[in-house]
């Protein structure tokens, strides 16, 4: 009888571009390491052909090998080690055929960490290729199936702490990864939040600012803030700049458009933009001496006007509406009492709808763009011919009252102004010279 020793094997992560994953091995190392005392015992024709399947210099060779050393020797006493070396050969060329491997290798050891990475990390892609929303959702909520199985694995006794825990460290980010991308599939932003942020944790800052997966991890944390109910602009902001800020080219460009956003979002404008792009490339959680100012509140705003116009009947009818519809009442009164009682005609009025005793039309830039009624003049008498909706008429009446929300404003005394006639010219007659 023949003795073969079983090792541990480890797998690792590599740094990939942006938008796509690898995973590398390392070289199988059959020697010194027994599984258990003594050995496992072999015939010498199985122990022939295993180290003969072992022993093949490249993956394409070796899977074949393996896959023949196993239908020989269905119930091998190194079968799940055998699978984990044909798991390893396969993950070089063929992802399917990894992904059957791994599943095989977890129906003899459900536990093994290794599998349960190829499992999931392979599944990840296969949702992230699908195109059809059903079949790639399934494929996420399986690798979150199995992701969840890994994060709890514990250390088997045969496996060295040195072994395991850098076996532990690269599987943890992709297991993180699989839930966030099924949390996202389901909208589920805030699963997905937490999940990017124990990946993104898990490993060495300086990690995470390498491109590859991670620093993909950090875009859609920024993402997933800024799908939230409601969205998390600064954090948005924050981590979609750091990924845009870190990222080579064309991710750099793909990137900061959402960081941009979501910062002016919060902020209100483009300043200081560059600052916070500086502290979150270099820092990947955001420092508590770094403050991101946010925009001032509508009610800010109003008092910031009210504070710095002398006479608030010169404001424009748009700033007027602004202020009545998210100012105190205290400063809605302020303009409020310079319009009231007053007659005024509205030039080029959007109409909205008519009816027998009133005209509802669209006076500010924005109820014009949105076409909402802003307006609403009850007519002193009925219109004779009704405007058609959506044409441009002159209005006369006087401010009466308003409602802030939503804003409406009333006039009293409502009346069209009908277009002057165009005055035909006078035709002038020449007498012919003789």
């Amino acid at each position: 009888m023949k003795k073969v020793v079983v090792a541990s094997l480890l797998a690792v992560a590599s740094v990939a571009p942006v938008t796509r994953m690898a995973f590398a091995q390392t070289q199988v190392n059959l020697g010194s390491n027994a599984q258990s005392a003594g050995g496992i015992q072999m015939s010498p024709a199985e122990y022939k052909a295993y180290n003969d399947a072992i022993s093949q210099g490249t993956p394409q060779t070796k899977a074949p090998a393996l896959e023949a050393y196993l239908t020989a020797y269905p119930q091998s006493a190194v079968k799940a080690a055998t699978l984990e070396q044909l798991m390893l050969a396969y993950s070089s060329f063929d992802p399917a055929k990894t992904l059957d491997a791994a599943d095989r290798l977890l129906q003899v050891d459900p536990n093994n960490l290794r599998a349960l990475t190829f499992a999931v990390f392979f599944r990840l892609q296969t949702g992230d290729q699908a195109t059809d929303p059903a079949a790639k959702q399934a494929a996420y909520d399986k690798a979150a199936e199995f992701a969840k199985k890994g994060l709890t694995v514990t250390k088997p006794a045969e496996m060295s702490d040195a072994d395991f825990t850098a076996l532990k460290a690269a599987a943890t980010p992709v297991f993180y990864r699989a839930i966030a991308a099924a949390a996202l599939g389901r909208k589920d932003a805030a699963a997905a939040i937490a999940a990017l942020k124990s990946s993104l944790t898990s490993v060495p800052e300086a990690e995470t600012a390498k491109p590859g997966p991670l620093l993909q991890d950090t875009f859609t944390l920024g993402s997933a803030f800024y799908q939230s109910t409601p969205p998390d602009f600064a954090n948005c902001a924050w981590f979609a700049a750091r990924a845009a800020g870190l990222a080579p080219e064309p991710y750099k460009t793909q990137m900061m458009p959402l960081a941009k956003y979501c910062y002016k979002k919060f902020h209100g404008a483009d300043d200081g933009f560059d600052a916070l792009l500086a502290a979150a490339t270099a820092h990947l959680i955001q420092p508590a001496d770094f403050v991101i100012k946010p925009a001032p509140s509508p009610a800010d705003i109003v008092r910031q006007v009210i504070a710095s116009t002398p006479d608030l009947a010169t404001l424009a009818v748009s700033d007027k509406e602004f202020i009545l519809q998210n100012g105190s009442p205290e400063d809605a009164a302020k303009v409020w009492d310079t319009i009231k009682g007053k007659s005024v005609q509205f030039p080029d009025a959007t109409v909205v709808s008519v009816t027998d005793t009133a005209l509802l039309v669209a006076v500010s830039d924005d109820a014009v763009q949105s076409k909402t009624a802003d307006f609403t003049f009850q007519l002193a008498a009925p219109l004779k011919t009704p405007p058609a909706v959506g044409s441009k008429v002159t209005v006369t009446g006087t401010y009466a009252s308003f409602t802030p929300s939503p804003l409406m404003i009333i006039m009293s005394d409502g009346a069209l102004v009908e277009p002057k006639p165009v005055k035909k010219p006078t035709p002038v007659h020449h007498t012919p010279h003789r």
